[in-house]
């Protein structure tokens, strides 16, 4: 078996000869008509797209290619008398991750697959690393998080979740604007503070000569823009905590805040609710929201639940008659972690997260 350094250097040494025969190997540009999913229901039609080749299989006077981009793969179905004799010898200098343009026919080979037959084709760009074709299916979530253009490359399913997650903050942003909401952007290096319970990231700022920090919630700001005469403003925006580090907790993450003036806090949970609602009606067609092997249905009134009620249900805790010292001393029996100066609120939040 090759080592990656030789495979690096056949994929090299195949860029020269496509050079020496006029083809650079790094197209500055390609018309592309055609996505690989609008392509795929263009039977009969002629199409030019482009994408990444997956896979190379070479058969006498044919070689067959998977040929994909963003929206899905299609085959291609390369014959050596459409290309002629020079472009279908030079198929030999393609490799699996080369991207290529192709002018050409959608056809159903004799298998009954949907294909292109390629009158014309381009190399784009010469791909001189090879896919890592033993991590196919990435698993390993160290790699994953860590590579993460091989999990988008490898994992479909890793792709459609990005995709879900830009349709959920544009539904998130068509319904606060149409509830009359402001969306603004508020500052992230900040002097001070403030916001939440959290350790900041800290930096410097050397025009000012003055300490900075990365700010760990944009509550502050929204309630100085409430106080300057706006009725409804929201973010959407990073945030900065320099904590634990875990499936719930990341150092940097994206925060939706918003504030409304004259509005108590059922008209927020008025608000929550229906921002929810409208939410899995742009991006999942309905109420009913399948995750793992539950159902969850969103429709109906949803309950509301003092918190002191469920902790008592739950946990035979009466918080309310409880001491700040006898629930500093429950949460630290039970692990949680504590920044250290909590009240009594934010002592019965903590039992009622963990």
């Amino acid at each position: 078996m090759k080592t990656e350094d030789q495979l690096i250097q056949a994929r090299q040494d195949k860029l020269k000869k496509l050079q020496l025969l006029g083809v650079s190997g790094y197209a500055p540009s390609f018309d592309k008509k055609q996505t690989v999913s609008e392509t795929l229901e263009m039977l009969g039609r002629s199409v030019k797209t482009a994408g990444k080749i997956f896979s190379l299989r070479t058969h006498g006077n044919i070689v067959f290619a998977d040929l994909k981009d963003e929206t899905g793969k299609i085959q291609l179905f390369f014959k050596k008398d459409i290309l002629g004799d020079e472009q279908f010898d030079n198929l030999d200098l393609l490799d699996i991750g080369d991207f290529v343009g192709v002018v050409g026919e959608v056809t159903k080979t004799v298998a009954g697959e949907v294909s292109i037959m390629p009158s014309d084709y381009v190399l784009l760009t010469k791909s001189l690393r090879p896919l890592p074709n033993s991590w196919y299916g990435i698993r390993d979530v160290e790699t994953r998080f860590r590579q993460r253009y091989l999990d988008l490359l490898l994992n479909d399913d890793v792709k459609k979740r990005f995709g879900i997650r830009a349709k959920v903050v544009r539904a998130v942003r068509s319904f606060l604007d149409n509830q009359g909401f402001l969306e603004v952007e508020t500052p992230i290096l900040q002097h001070l503070y403030g916001g939440a319970n959290a350790k900041p990231f800290k930096t410097y700022f050397n025009a000012l000569d003055a300490n900075m920090y990365l700010r760990i919630a944009p509550e502050l700001y929204l309630k100085r823009l409430i106080a300057g005469g706006y009725d409804r403003v929201y973010e959407i925006g990073k945030v900065f905590r320099n904590e634990g580090l875990d499936r719930t907790h990341n150092p940097e993450f994206t925060m939706l805040e918003w504030y409304e003036s004259y509005a108590d806090y059922q008209r927020m949970m008025d608000v929550a609710e229906g921002m929810f609602k409208h939410v899995a009606k742009e991006v999942a067609g309905g109420l009913k929201i399948k995750v793992d092997k539950h159902v969850i249905d969103l429709s109906g009134q949803w309950p509301r639940i003092k918190m002191v009620d469920i902790i008592k249900d739950k946990l035979g805790l009466d918080v309310i008659e409880m001491t700040e010292a006898e629930l500093l001393d429950y949460c630290k029996k039970k692990n949680m972690e504590l920044l250290g100066g909590e009240t009594k609120g934010q002592l019965i939040f903590k039992i009622f997260e963990h």
